[in-house]
């Protein structure tokens, strides 16, 4: 570090000092992060195989096609033949975790950006700064802060992976149609009705991408959380590395390939959904506003 601006020591000094005076509001946010993981992988871990295998199929089935739903099922029979299911359902413990504190947080974020240009000015650089950080250095102080296991693990997650929801949120809200706002506010409709009747049902299509991106660059980071104890499908690559054993670590990657690929296909296909709906309402004030003028 040089002497002549130490941003690092700074840095170090303020981490130090928020342990040092934080109350015990570190304790109490990191035992409820602790308590909600852990549940959820609990519950993973508690239910039958076949049942989540059976909520992959179908929803693959419902979402997608038949022929993805035959791709998701040959997925988990490949997943627990390779007996890397349990870590699998911590890892997937591990996704919904930061990916539903990642929206609880990102989107009122995002939204509050389209609002606010000011807040766009101080907010945008920050994602700058949150997307183009290596990973690795989030795990630091999560460490300092929160010691080692799963909850460090999944607030490294959430820095990492919410820029995304929160960019795609604002881009949507901001790029509604006018003249549906300006039709809304015509027909009496309060600030809070436009939002959710208008803005966030136009904006739709651009919210589950970024929720889909959330989610994807939540799985990649929770597999580099395992450095500090997180779990999952992480441990067995890092040991693969450790151990420079080709063999785990081509099963436990293809295990994080093929959770990621089934996740990725799902959840898009609302974004998709979505847009098509967009389109269809677009279209249709457009024939009205023909009509009229005829």
């Amino acid at each position: 570090m040089s002497d002549f601006l130490p941003l690092g020591q700074w840095v170090d000094e303020g981490v130090k000092y928020v342990i040092e005076n934080d109350g015990g509001t570190l304790e109490k946010l990191g035992s409820g992060i602790g308590v909600m993981t852990e549940s959820i992988e609990l519950l993973l871990q508690a239910v039958p195989d076949w049942i989540v295998v059976a909520i992959f199929v179908l929803t693959g089935f419902w979402r997608v096609s038949w022929k993805f739903a035959l791709f998701c099922l040959a997925c988990c029979v490949v997943i627990i033949g390779t007996g890397f299911w349990p870590q699998t359902m911590v890892t997937l413990a591990l996704i919904v975790s930061a990916t539903a504190i990642s929206l609880l947080i990102g989107l009122p974020l995002g939204i509050w950006v389209a609002k606010s240009d000011r807040v766009a000015t101080v907010i945008r650089p920050t994602l700058d700064f949150m997307q183009t950080m290596p990973a690795f250095v989030y795990l630091i102080p999560a460490a300092m802060l929160f010691g080692l296991g799963r909850v460090p693990g999944v607030l490294a997650t959430v820095i990492f992976a919410m820029p995304p929801v929160v960019r795609l949120t604002s881009l949507g809200i901001r790029q509604v149609n006018k003249e549906q706002v300006e039709a809304g506010v015509t027909f009496g409709c309060t600030p809070t009705q436009v939002l959710f009747k208008v803005q966030i049902p136009g904006a739709l299509p651009s919210i589950m991408a970024g929720i889909n991106q959330t989610i994807m660059m939540a799985l990649s980071m929770v597999i580099i959380a395992s450095m500090v104890g997180a779990g999952g499908l992480g441990n067995d690559v890092l040991a693969s590395i450790q151990r420079l054993d080709i063999g785990l670590g081509f099963e436990s990657g293809l295990a994080v390939v093929l959770l990621a690929i089934m996740l990725d296909r799902i959840t898009e296909t609302f974004g998709a959904q979505g847009a098509a709906r967009s389109l269809r309402q677009r279209l249709g004030m457009a024939a009205k506003q023909e009509d009229s003028q005829g």
